[in-house]
């Protein structure tokens, strides 16, 4: 999954990129997410922010949390942040610096890790 992350990261942010299929020239937050997410099996078609409310499992996981509300979706993985705001560039990106999230997110995890 992270070696999927990486593919993308620093491709340009484009709204709705990744949404019509895993390949894009560029992605938005919930299309990076999803192509992520993909590279480790854990979604077979691209979800939007809104998918990502009600995926997998309510909370935070273990490595993986997924965070979303009706218009931004990012992940957290083994401590660092996978978005495309508040990360190096204009697209996806790792950040070491976390978001404010009580109340206005929605947290989901993968169940099995």
């Amino acid at each position: 999954m992270i070696r999927w992350a990486n593919r993308i990261r620093n491709k340009p942010y484009v709204y709705g990129g990744g949404h019509a299929s895993f390949n894009s020239s560029g992605y938005d937050c919930s299309g990076a997410v999803s192509y992520a997410l993909r590279g480790g099996r854990f979604v077979s078609s691209p979800l939007a922010s809104t998918g990502y409310m009600s995926w997998k499992k309510r909370g935070k996981g273990k490595w993986i949390t997924v965070y979303s509300n009706p218009g931004h979706a990012y992940m957290v993985v083994a401590g660092l942040r996978f978005d495309t705001s508040m990360t190096p560039g204009d697209g996806p990106g790792w950040s070491t610096s976390m978001r404010s999230t009580p109340g206005s997110f929605t947290a989901r995890h993968p169940g099995r890790y």
